[in-house]
């Protein structure tokens, strides 16, 4: 199939095609096939929406099912079985386990919704307008939570100021004890020239912004300090929760419990969209439609996301995902971290980053890693970062022969480097 129609007709906006220039067909588990009959593994997961990769059987069968059965697919946020069913089943089988107690808001379906219900919902319980973010967080693309998003990219696509966040160091920046030091003293230095905030904005792994995993100590001090002031801690777990770092909340492993929590992409689970808003029951102070969307809590999402909730759990996938991690990290400590350039390689659970330290690098490894039969995203800053984020459940022959693909091209991209 030619390339041609979209080119001719779609936006210049799209991305992703620019990176893979091909006419994807169809995929199953961790492997995407195109038209002309080649077939990818797959280190990008739908950019962390496929957790349990491309059309599993459990979750597919499900779906088809509520299909064929006439079931509800539209109806706002009206009450449903599916609904009643999914509530019902997040509340015992992944919150009250974990401890946590969490009223649940369906937003529209998209990440960056949830993070705007968070930021209304913060101001409006403080009455105040300021929130912080760290410097390297990529929290969505619509207006409020692209004032948190700090990629310069990003930004300047706004079109207008971009106004009431004030962007915190990170703690790989200059150093934890720094950046927790900062934090309080913008809050009780009378000469900071900044007002005490609604909400901190969180990702305890930075995906976009380069892989780069928060300590559990570091959280532990976010938390402390936004106790202490009143704060409300607003964790962005799009991304990196629904055991992506290993635990279902990428916050877990810190024993923290964050005022409120954006939850989105793999809740899906099946690519489906959905988002929710979880926070604490006392802060629930909505007035009826006061935040609103004709698509929040799509059903056969929320079909979707209860069968994916039930393969956690059946499949023991938090396990898995611990048995994959040590497969991913003693292979790039081993064969990629020391290769001649490479900067540094990290990561936790099923996210891992290889900076190297340039744009042009990391887009030939890219580009080599895609020749060679690999889907691999970029990140960080200049995009200097290898992006290697699998399925949950890939199989271990398919992750190893992807990681031999990320040796490879690293190895490729370096070589044309010291040719030059």
């Amino acid at each position: 199939m030619s390339q041609e129609v979209f080119e001719k007709y779609e936006s210049n906006v799209r991305s992703y095609s620019r990176t893979f220039p091909t006419v994807f067909t169809w995929a199953k588990g961790s492997l995407l096939h195109d038209t002309a009959g080649r077939e990818f593994i797959d280190f990008f997961n739908g950019a962390g929406a496929l957790n349990y990769g491309h059309n599993p059987d459990y979750i597919k069968a499900k779906l088809a099912a509520y299909l064929e059965s006439d079931g509800i697919m539209h109806a706002l946020d009206m009450y449903t079985v599916p609904k009643a069913e999914f509530i019902e089943y997040f509340e015992t089988k992944i919150l009250a386990p974990r401890g946590l107690d969490y009223k649940i808001m369906f937003t529209g379906p998209t990440g960056t919704n949830a993070i705007e219900a968070g930021l209304k919902l913060a101001r409006k319980i403080t009455g105040r307008t300021g929130v912080f973010a760290f410097q390297g967080g990529y929290h969505g693309m619509t207006l409020g939570a692209l004032a948190l998003t700090t990629d310069a990219g990003s930004r300047a696509g706004a079109g207008v100021p971009l106004g009431n966040v004030t962007h915190l160091p990170a703690p790989y920046q200059y150093g934890e004890e720094f950046a927790l030091t900062y934090f309080e003293d913008l809050i009780t230095y009378d000469h900071s020239g900044v007002e005490l905030p609604a909400a901190l904005v969180v990702e305890t792994v930075q995906a976009e912004g380069g892989v780069h995993v928060f300590s559990a100590a570091f959280l532990q001090g976010l938390e402390r300090i936004c106790k202490q002031y009143g704060i409300l801690l607003l964790v962005d777990d799009i991304q990196v929760g629904c055991a992506r770092t290993g635990r279902f909340f990428s916050f877990e492993r810190a024993g923290i419990h964050p005022d409120i929590v954006a939850v989105s992409k793999s809740i899906g689970g099946y690519g489906m969209p959905l988002a929710l808003l979880l926070f604490r029951p006392d802060m629930d102070i909505w007035k009826p439609g006061e935040h609103n969307g004709t698509f929040r809590g799509n059903q056969l999402s929320i079909v979707a996301a209860k069968a994916g909730l039930e393969v956690l759990l059946q499949d023991r996938v938090e396990a898995g995902v611990a048995e994959r991690e040590a497969i991913v990290r003693d292979f790039l400590l081993q064969e990629v971290a020391n290769i001649p350039g490479v900067k540094e390689v990290r990561g936790i659970g099923l996210i891992w980053g290889v900076d190297l330290g340039s744009d042009a690098l990391a887009g030939a490894a890219s580009k080599a890693a895609y020749q060679a039969g690999l889907i691999m995203e970029r990140a960080g800053r200049d995009n200097s970062v290898l992006k290697i984020m699998p399925s949950l459940v890939i199989p271990l022959d398919t992750l190893r022969q992807g990681l031999e693909i990320v040796a490879h091209s690293v190895n490729t991209a370096l070589a044309g480097v010291s040719s030059v």
